[in-house]
């Protein structure tokens, strides 16, 4: 696979990360990239994740083979709005947003009216660390990258995107947008939520001042998700409220049975709560489901 040119529209860690990959690799003749700040393009150009960072973002993607979309998905739409027109006919657009229904039913007509074809795509990989400088060449290496087509999507662009990720180093599964949707409100959206909880109530200035000094490895590693963008996980959350908010109600009331279990002293229920997580994460990452 080698495309002649790839449009990054947003350089930060996942944008600069497929940058590098795809220069490592030598998957594509050239890699740019549109950022929204001046400042950013000289930093992008330093570190090397595109070949050209600029912000014209029609200019980034004219006469482009492949346009991946690596801004916070409420941005997304308007972006392929106004370039759109420059696309080149059979351009084939992804992205890597977080949540799928929505931006699959908006993409994909917007694309196909000019021509192009839009897959959407999520890479599960990622960290607490933002902007370019945190990107890395490996970063897709085994992780799973979900393709969502959608109803009437031809399954030779679905290939392509799934193809495209294979060659930079990921494991590509196929899902309807909202399967994904469902499934990453409990296993990424809720973590989330509860690690910024748990940084927000923990670290309370209402708590005593020796509070921070007593959260150890435990705490860090437990809430480490709560450093990242906080504009990405507002989008998030509210794109896929509808699951979210659902897998939020189980999880509270879960919690609730735990606390009720908790205040009358039952030890039984306190060991099956505790040996059953135990066991299923045990058996999780026996079966290379952590990236660990």
């Amino acid at each position: 696979m080698h495309f002649h040119k790839v449009s990054l529209i947003g350089v930060g860690l996942l944008g600069g990360s497929i940058g590098l990959a795809l220069k490592a690799r030598r998957l594509a003749g050239r890699v740019e990239g549109y950022v929204r700040r001046e400042a950013s393009v000289a930093e992008c150009e330093r570190l090397g994740v595109v070949d050209r960072a600029t912000t014209d973002l029609l200019a980034v993607v004219k006469d482009s083979d492949l346009v991946i979309l690596c801004t916070p998905i409420a941005q997304m739409r308007a972006l392929v709005e106004q370039f759109a027109g420059t696309l080149k006919p059979g351009t084939l657009v992804t992205d890597v947003g977080s949540v799928k229904a929505s931006v699959v039913a908006e993409l994909e007509p917007l694309c196909a009216k000019a021509g192009a074809q839009f897959v959407g795509s999520h890479p599960m990989a990622g960290a607490e660390k933002t902007g370019p400088a945190a990107a890395r060449a490996d970063l897709y290496e085994k992780a799973v990258c979900v393709v969502t087509p959608g109803a009437k999507t031809p399954v030779k662009f679905v290939k392509q995107v799934e193809d495209f990720w294979a060659a930079i180093g990921g494991r590509p599964l196929r899902l309807g947008p909202d399967q994904h949707d469902s499934l990453v409100a409990r296993s990424s959206h809720l973590p989330h939520v509860v690690a910024a909880e748990l940084a927000n109530y923990v670290l309370s200035p209402a708590h005593p001042k020796e509070q921070p000094a007593l959260c150890a490895t435990g705490f860090r590693d437990t809430t480490r998700i709560a450093s990242g963008s906080p504009e990405m996980w507002r989008d998030i959350a509210l794109a896929n409220r509808k699951h979210l908010a659902r897998a939020l109600g189980v999880f509270i009331e879960d919690l609730q049975e735990f606390q009720r279990a908790l205040e009358v002293g039952d030890a039984k229920a306190m060991d099956e709560f505790f040996e059953t997580a135990k066991h299923r994460r045990d058996q999780w990452v026996g079966n290379g489901g952590s990236p660990e």
